[in-house]
């Protein structure tokens, strides 16, 4: 398998590359409550034990937030999500509602943070008539209160540019996650990127950290943003002065948090987020922000492998979500799309590049050694980018059939392969000028 040849079709490779001399690099952000009224019933995802019931009620809001970068007549926008994950439905659905305003595939980045309290993936779903409790029901007015609140989201981020200077800082952590496979790889690097004005105040800051979202377990049936949402409200504290924080993980299909302490769910959320937030604030204080130059971003779209299920898959996850021989290849055809878009954005010494699904850690720390012997200094691994089409594991992993996250891998055993092969030549597209 290690010598056998991938072929990778690459559609459209997009890339634009924006350094225009004499223009400065402008940027706005905006933030908003996403929290549906519970009179919705809406519906958590994460766990098929909780059956589509609804929510109980709300322990913490969850909010979209909007970076928007601007360089001349070139913009991007990253935009971070208290969610799941996404179907792929609703990156297009969100490009429908706000046409002539310049925005599409190749710039807008929509980065969930995999949280386990929050909106089930499958209920925003416009393909899903599958009608699977265990799964998620579809329901299309909750889609239709996501988009609109995107929609005003980005409309707003899309004004009010201005001058900023930017820098990016990390360093690695140790004893705050571990690889819940017991594999030996751990993605120990926490990245901070800090957007400032010209006069030095704090606009927005981006933190990239690796670890499932999943303290809350399948009984607990409140909203929540889970840890991710304590980190951003704690950092914003810390820092002060207004300032956004955005939170966004990496390759974390395999790494899980760890606290030892003997509190609820809902506390060892709140505790953890306030540890990785002082982390974080004691990088921020360490970056130094400065005018940049490089600001580019690529967009490439691949064909996947035929989608399969892997032999495990009835043992756990089929079991989990109520799928059945009979119903098996049906799910697939509806979720499992033939094609997927790969984004990456540079800001300066940074790159960003999105990864539609949750790849392991070993996968996602060759990519970032592979994408910084380019040239780059900084590199993190946007997870879940944009939609989630499988777990996305390496040819040795998925053969071994260890573990729930290769009965999860729903492309056989070359995913991992043909999604990195295209992640690295998205990202060699983004140091091409036109």
């Amino acid at each position: 398998m290690k010598n056998r040849i991938f072929i990778i079709v690459i559609i459209s490779i997009f890339t634009a590359s924006i350094s225009v001399k004499g223009e400065k690099l402008t940027a706005s952000v905006s933030s908003i409550d996403i929290t549906p009224p519970l009179e919705m019933k809406f519906v958590l995802g994460g766990y098929g034990e909780r059956m589509s019931k609804p929510a109980e009620g709300i322990h913490d809001h969850i909010w979209a937030k909007a970076l928007t970068l601007k360089k001349g007549n070139r913009k991007y926008a990253l935009i971070t999500l208290d969610l799941l994950m996404l179907p792929d439905n609703v990156k297009s659905d969100l490009i429908k509602k706000i046409p002539g305003k310049g925005w599409s595939n190749e710039n807008i980045m929509l980065l969930p943070s995999h949280s386990h309290g929050s909106l089930e993936m499958d209920a925003l779903n416009s393909k899903n008539d599958l009608n699977n409790r265990q799964l998620g029901l579809f329901q299309p007015e909750l889609l239709a209160f996501l988009l609109d609140k995107l929609a005003t989201l980005l409309n707003e981020a899309d004004r009010n540019y201005r001058p900023v200077r930017i820098g990016t800082g990390s360093q690695f952590l140790e004893g705050l996650n571990q690889n819940r496979r017991k594999d030996p790889d751990i993605e120990k690097e926490m990245l901070v990127t800090r957007i400032d004005l010209e006069n030095g105040m704090p606009l927005a800051v981006l933190v990239n950290w690796t670890a499932h979202p999943t303290f809350l377990d399948g009984p607990d049936m409140l909203l929540s943003a889970e840890w991710p949402g304590y980190l951003q409200t704690n950092l914003e504290h810390l820092i002060g002065n207004g300032v956004t924080t955005m939170y966004y993980n990496g390759s974390e299909g395999d790494q899980a948090p760890v606290l030892d302490v003997v509190k609820s769910d809902y506390e060892k959320t709140e505790i953890y987020g306030k540890i990785i937030a002082e982390k974080a604030f004691d990088l921020y204080k360490k970056v130094k922000s400065k005018e940049l130059n490089e600001f580019n971003y690529s967009y490439t779209i691949v064909s996947l492998p035929k989608h399969r299920a892997h032999p495990t898959f009835m043992k756990t996850g089929g079991e989990e979500y109520g799928i059945t021989d009979q119903t098996l290849n049906k799910v697939m055809d509806i979720l499992g799309p033939k094609k997927v878009g790969i984004g990456a954005v540079r800001i300066g010494n940074l790159i960003i590049s999105g990864v539609p699904g949750e790849m392991t850690a070993v996968l996602g720390l060759k990519l970032k050694k592979s994408i910084k012997t380019m040239g780059i200094e900084y590199v993190a691994i946007g997870g879940l980018a944009n939609q989630w089409i499988s777990y996305i594991l390496s040819s040795d992993q998925y053969l071994n059939g260890q573990g729930y996250e290769s009965s999860m891998s729903f492309y056989g055993p070359d995913l991992g392969s043909v999604i990195s092969h295209g992640v690295i030549q998205n990202a060699k597209s983004i140091f091409k000028t036109k």
